[in-house]
């Protein structure tokens, strides 16, 4: 038997729910159907992938794993038949249209809704994604009018030729997410050589984060030991005191957690947006810009360290 989503995503729901039963009542089977199928892909694999318990369901050592890879792929396809079926509502509909691509960024949400507001009658739609080259290829493709994408410095991008571009910020630096009660969370500057002995998590699906946090590791003189992990996880196990983690100087407050900037900011990207010829840039540019402002007036640290460093985005229009 060959392994298909539908096996993957009914493994995600018995890890999910913990049971075969309730696993089989949010995929509308029956529980001994249910039961069959696992049957079925644990001996195509070899092993079990759940103990059966009086209780429920636990994934055994290689339960876990397989779900590890497992729910990406889920969650995947599932974004790929919304995307897929938004699209084709898009092409259907009548009136203009804007289709944004983002990396992730505490701008989004006010960027939108100031374009809802200045471009009315406009089916705006978005697509956040790790991968800065994948959007960019997506914008040169003409799936994507438009893309807000970070550059990693020391990392370039290959921005396909003849898409268009502006730099909303030469160098945003990149700050350092930490517990409250981390000894350097004290400080309202942190050295790099103070987080030698932490250990950092970092994502290495994001197009040249791994290998610019490298490069200042290597800079610094430094060999701190290193997670691989998104960046949700990673807030948990900072939260925990577990991990420090870079973060975007428009992070906000958290009562739990504190962000502080580096000194002499070694971690930095440039944030370019990037758009197909005839899109209207100025307005989008515009609309970012503006919420940009916003996001890093809300964000207090940042904004005391765009005004020492001039920076015309401290400036209020």
């Amino acid at each position: 038997m060959e392994l298909e989503v539908r096996h993957l995503r009914a493994l995600c729901a018995i890890a999910d729910t913990g049971s075969l039963h309730r696993a089989a009542r949010r995929l509308g089977v029956s529980q001994p159907s249910l039961t069959t199928q696992l049957r079925r892909i644990e001996n195509a694999l070899g092993a079990e992938l759940f103990c059966r318990e009086r209780t429920g369901c636990r994934p055994t050592l290689l339960g876990r794993a397989v779900l590890s890879r497992a729910r990406p792929l889920v969650d995947g396809m599932t974004a790929l038949v919304s995307d897929a079926r938004a699209e084709a509502d898009a092409v259907g509909a009548s009136g203009p249209r804007l289709r944004i691509g983002c990396t992730a960024s505490r701008v989004i949400g006010g960027w939108l809704r100031r374009l809802r507001l200045r471009l009315p009658g406009t089916d705006i739609s978005l697509r956040v994604d790790v991968s800065a080259r994948a959007l960019l290829g997506d914008v040169a493709s003409g799936v994507l009018d438009v893309a807000f994408v970070h550059e990693v410095e020391g990392s370039p991008l290959a921005v396909p030729d003849g898409l268009e571009q502006r730099v909303l910020l030469d160098r945003e630096p990149q700050f350092i997410s930490m517990s409250r009660d981390h000894p350097a969370a004290s400080r309202p500057v942190v050295d790099l050589v103070d987080l030698a002995a932490d250990r950092w998590m970092v994502d290495p699906t994001v197009d040249g984060e791994w290998d610019g946090l490298r490069r200042v590791f290597g800079a610094a003189g430094v060999a701190p030991t290193v997670l691989h992990g998104d960046y949700l996880t990673a807030a948990s196990l900072v939260v925990l005191g577990e991990a420090v983690a870079p973060c975007q100087p428009t992070s906000g407050p958290r009562d739990d957690m504190a962000i502080r900037p580096l000194r002499d900011d070694p971690l930095a990207v440039r944030l370019l947006l990037v758009s197909r010829p005839g899109a209207d840039m100025a307005t989008v540019y515009g609309e970012l810009e503006a919420a940009y402002r916003e996001a890093a007036r809300r964000a207090a640290g940042y904004h005391q360290w765009l005004l020492r460093n001039r920076s015309p985005l401290a400036r209020t229009p």
